[in-house]
């Protein structure tokens, strides 16, 4: 289990209190916390699963994530679990959240605060507006429409997927979970959502809504570009490949020249002709079309095997064996 840690020193102990038996290795990472929280853990913690880890500086959620996943991996892992320090995750629902990865159905789970209707009345309207958007956006750049709650950091990494991954190129700080993903999905990584439910008391989020958002929305458009780039222009054709410049193309073009005979419209002060309007319509209408037909077939793309049951490819060298029997969870 991996958790880092950075102004959670109220909750930090409770925490590793509540960790069953069914995990085999903790790794407590400080990323350089003004409160010092890895001194706390090791002066008052005695479970001998429990290792800190100091970052050298402050690296951020995800570049500490990144950190103690290295730890784990090093340390001969099989699957790596994720939680924050500040007690809103419930260790007891561990068994359940690795099980999809211990059965081999699935490569990466993570939480899902939205699931339940019960725990949605509890939540603030703008809070509820802002993850369908964020999820929006995640399900554009990452390729994995059947998830929400993208910033979710209740999760579970298989061990040999994670050898897999380009940590150097992952986002360190708020974007991580939603970068992850998009990663994921270049390995063809099987993702499941798992149903939860957070526990709110006196912690105080270190995320700054407004100040996270334009790194967000770049980081979304990125994502988005290299994926179609690199999942239906570089390494396959299928009719999408086709459909969806085709379909960008006709939009434009209606958009333009609807906008343009408009404009002429309005100067002279004679309407349009039919001709005008259809000229205009045609291509909006053949290019929303050809859109929705890309997004059908991006959404049935969505992998479904996982990278543990594909006996075609091999591992690469050095990643941990992963056993069908007495998975180790860290």
């Amino acid at each position: 289990m991996i958790i880092p840690c950075y102004r959670v020193t109220r909750h930090i102990c409770q925490v590793l209190a509540g960790i069953g038996p069914e995990v085999s290795g903790i790794y407590v990472v400080d990323d350089d916390c003004p409160e010092r929280t890895g001194e706390l853990v090791a002066a008052q913690v005695t479970d001998p699963r429990v290792k800190v880890i100091r970052a050298p500086r402050n690296l951020g959620v995800g570049g500490a994530t990144m950190l103690g996943y290295q730890a784990a991996l090093a340390d001969g892992r099989d699957i790596l679990v994720k939680v924050d320090g500040d007690g809103q995750m419930d260790p007891a629902l561990i068994p359940d959240l690795t099980a999809p990865i211990r059965e081999g159905q699935a490569d990466y789970v993570k939480g899902n605060r939205f699931f339940y209707p019960e725990d949605l009345e509890q939540m603030p309207p703008v809070r509820l507006l802002g993850n369908a958007a964020l999820s929006f956006l995640n399900k554009l750049s990452s390729g994995y429409w059947h998830l929400f709650d993208p910033t979710n950091g209740y999760t579970a990494l298989a061990a040999s997927v994670a050898a897999r991954l380009p940590f150097e190129k992952i986002s360190q700080r708020y974007f991580f979970e939603s970068d992850l993903l998009f990663r994921l999905n270049l390995l063809r990584a099987v993702v499941q959502d798992f149903p939860m439910t957070a526990r709110y008391a006196d912690e105080e989020s270190n995320l700054r809504i407004l100040r996270i958002i334009p790194g967000f929305l770049a980081g979304h458009l990125r994502n988005l570009g290299k994926r179609i780039f690199y999942n239906y222009y570089l390494r396959d054709w299928s009719p999408a490949s086709i459909e969806l410049p085709l379909g960008l193309l006709a939009l434009l073009m209606g958009g333009g020249f609807g906008a343009f005979a408009w404009r002429a419209s309005i100067e002279s002060g004679i309407p349009a002709t039919a001709g005008t309007v259809m000229l205009s319509a045609l291509p909006l209408i053949l290019g929303v079309q050809l859109v929705l037909a890309f997004l059908s077939f991006d959404i049935q793309s969505v992998p479904r095997t996982s990278i543990q049951r594909r006996a075609w490819e091999k591992p690469p060298p050095g990643t941990p064996p992963v056993r069908e029997q007495d998975h180790e969870t860290s």
